[in-house]
């Protein structure tokens, strides 16, 4: 199993996957694909779903399948694959019991600056993964960064998801990137978050997925040390944040051209 930071030669590490674990087999079938992409392309991969989604526009949306449940199958490709995986926690109780199946513990956007949250993270030695509030500057995530050195913990990752423009719309200040890189972080840019267009009048979170390739070019070409997407293999029908994945027979054909650019 690769190792943190993740990634190695000067390439770029990828973490993917769906949105949330949706059921007991379809992440396992998204996992093996992504699997064998990226070795036979040399990527670095972390599998990525959520196994529970806390935070929904509406009260009927999908959350989970239920947390031990979601989180064994996350353990199971963990073991099956060996690759790391990484998990969102949103409460400080969260933080151990996730630990016990996953590799990163990520903390969500719209959480990044709650203290506990994070000291806990931190206090289960694994690898916290803190993606930018889309209210915050780059050089404000600093002091979520020292929040969890300062806990004992020196293993961190920064994610990029872009920046509120209005009240439906997201943008990347790709600046953010070298600026947390210098705080001795691998930075990940998320391409498929930073594509959203939240707080639709349907409650379902609407996104320009045809962009997904542009943003990951121009990740790599700014120098991120990772990139970050969504996949599924019906994006229509998913469970969650459908609007913003790429297909999962895409993903292939993207992650070449960006191998070789």
């Amino acid at each position: 199993m690769i190792t943190y930071p993740y990634h190695k030669d000067g390439r770029f590490f990828l973490m993917a996957g769906p949105c949330v674990v949706e059921d007991e087999t379809s992440p396992l079938r998204i996992a093996e694909t992504l699997t064998e992409i990226t070795l036979r392309l040399g990527i670095p991969f972390i599998f990525k779903a959520s196994y529970r989604k806390a935070n929904r526009s509406r009260l009927d949306s999908f959350t989970g399948i239920g947390d031990e449940k979601a989180l064994k199958v996350l353990g199971k490709i963990r073991q099956q694959f060996g690759v790391p995986v990484v998990t969102d926690i949103h409460a400080v109780e969260e933080a151990a019991m996730a630990a016990e199946f996953v590799d990163i513990l990520q903390i969500p956007a719209f959480l990044c600056r709650q203290t506990d949250l994070l000291v806990a993270a931190a206090k289960t030695g694994k690898v916290v993964n803190i993606k930018k509030g889309q209210f915050l500057s780059g050089e404000s995530m600093e002091f979520a960064v020292d929040k969890v050195r300062l806990s004992g913990n020196n293993q961190v990752i920064l994610t990029e998801r872009g920046t509120m423009f209005g009240y439906q719309d997201l943008v990347v200040d790709f600046r953010n990137i070298p600026i947390m890189q210098g705080f001795g972080c691998p930075v990940v840019l998320d391409v498929t978050h930073s594509l959203q267009q939240p707080n639709q009048p349907s409650g379902v979170t609407g996104g320009k997925p045809e962009m997904i390739g542009l943003m990951a070019r121009a990740g790599v070409a700014v120098g991120v040390d990772g990139l970050f997407m969504e996949t599924h293999p019906d994006p229509a029908h998913a469970l969650s944040d459908g609007a913003n994945m790429l297909p999962l027979d895409q993903v292939e054909e993207l992650l070449e051209k960006l191998s070789t650019s």
